[in-house]
Order: structure tokens, then C-alpha cells, then sequence
């Protein structure tokens, strides 16, 4: 699975082309004929997305679609290494700042938070200290992943897969110990809504309904782009 981690990575950096800049952050976005268009599709509720997850090469085929996964963020850190699901520099110290000036990905214990103490602005909206999507785009709240749920049919992963996001099964990344697992079985993709020390992520189970939950900041998950 290392291998294929390792091997899915390279393929994004050789394909990934140019870089938009902002305080704070670099955002990798595809290079794709249109020029630095930043790819959108038009969901159910009217509302205009990324087509696929930060860091996928491609729109999914299907659900458990690898070159689809794309990057597994800690909650309100920047695009800054540590998403990559290769990588394998782990550090165990808490940071106090918002910026922790080092891609490796952050372990923690509960409250699972990388920050400590936490701060709930990171994430929100277009101007969030740490947005990691485009120019233009943000993390998605709970209210809007709540209301594409309501409009998939089947309300279940295949649901999110034939809805015109095709949501994909890209797994997650402990907290505590930055293991990656449920791929191809699991989807975890974060809103930009708090929940006291957590934050909020829609989460897809085989075989279950999708619902929004409370996560520990610290766990790596997907991230799609809502426009603002």
C-alpha cells in the first residue's frame, strides 16, 4: 500500500503544473487546456464545485477510484506537505500558531487538535487564514454538505458517487498515530463548521447513510471546494 501511496504521489507532482499564492499558503491546482480555470460542476442544489477532491489528478470513474482520492488535510492547516497521504514524517508536538512552519503531519492525542490552543478561524470562508482551496473557493459548512446529502438518490455512497460530485472513498488518516485507512470502504471530507473542540466532516460509509459529524482536527481528510 506504501508503494502505491509513493507511487500516486509522484504521478501528482509531475502533472500538477502551476501554483496560485496567498498569504500564508500554496495551493496546487491542475493545469488543464482551459488554461488556470479551476474545473467546476453544478450540483443538484444549484451550487458550483470543484469537480474533484484537492489534489485528485482526475474526476472519479468510480468510487473507490485512487487516482481520485487526492489529499487527506488536517482541519484548518494549510497546504503546506503535510497532506500528502505519502508522507511519512511524523511529529508529535502540538503547535501553538497557526502556521506550523513544517509539512510533517501532526500527531495528537485527545482533544486530537494539532493546535494547541485550537483556533476556529482557520477554515472560514474565503478569507480563512489557511483556506487551501483556489482563489475563489472554500470549504464547504455543514448546512451545504447536509443539504447535497438531501439531494442524492440513493442517500448512500453510491448516491454521492453518481451525484455530479463524485464523491469518492479516499479513506482517512488517524489523529493519533497518522495511519491511513478505510480506503475504498470509507469518505471523510471536511466542512469548515466547528463543533466546540472538533470540527464538523460529512462522512460516507459502505452501507450506511451519509451524515455530518464531529472529527478530531488533527485527522487527515478530504477536502472539496465550494465557490464562494
Amino acid at each position: 500500500m506504501r508503494a502505491i501511496l509513493s507511487t500516486l504521489c509522484l504521478v501528482i507532482v509531475m502533472l500538477f503544473a502551476f501554483s496560485t499564492m496567498a498569504a500564508n499558503k500554496v495551493v496546487v491546482v491542475p493545469l488543464f487546456s482551459s488554461g488556470d480555470k479551476v474545473p467546476t460542476v453544478v450540483s443538484k442544489t444549484g451550487r458550483v464545485w470543484m469537480d474533484r477532491n484537492l489534489g485528485a489528478i482526475r474526476v472519479a470513474g468510480s468510487m473507490n477510484d485512487s487516482l481520485a482520492y487526492g489529499w487527506l488535510y488536517q482541519w484548518g492547516r494549510p497546504a503546506d506537505g503535510h497532506e500528502n497521504p505519502s508522507m511519512n514524517d511524523i511529529n508529535n508536538s502540538t503547535v501553538d500558531k497557526d502556521v506550523p512552519g513544517h509539512g510533517w503531519f501532526i500527531t495528537a492525542n485527545y482533544p486530537y487538535d494539532w493546535r494547541v490552543p485550537k483556533n476556529d478561524d482557520l477554515w472560514q470562508g474565503v478569507a480563512g487564514v489557511n483556506n487551501p482551496c483556489p482563489q475563489g473557493f472554500r470549504l464547504p459548512t455543514e448546512m451545504e454538505w447536509l443539504l447535497e446529502i438531501n439531494s442524492w438518490n440513493p442517500k448512500s455512497d453510491v448516491g454521492a458517487f453518481e451525484s455530479p460530485l463524485k464523491l469518492v472513498l479516499a479513506g482517512a488518516r488517524e489523529a493519533d498515530n497518522a495511519v491511513i485507512w478505510g480506503l475504498g470502504r470509507n469518505g471523510y471530507y471536511w466542512s469548515s463548521t466547528y463543533d466546540f473542540q472538533l470540527a464538523k466532516a460529512m462522512c460516507l460509509q459502505d452501507g450506511y447513510p451519509p451524515e455530518v459529524n464531529g472529527r478530531g482536527r488533527a485527522e487527515g481528510m478530504s477536502v472539496r471546494c465550494i465557490k464562494d
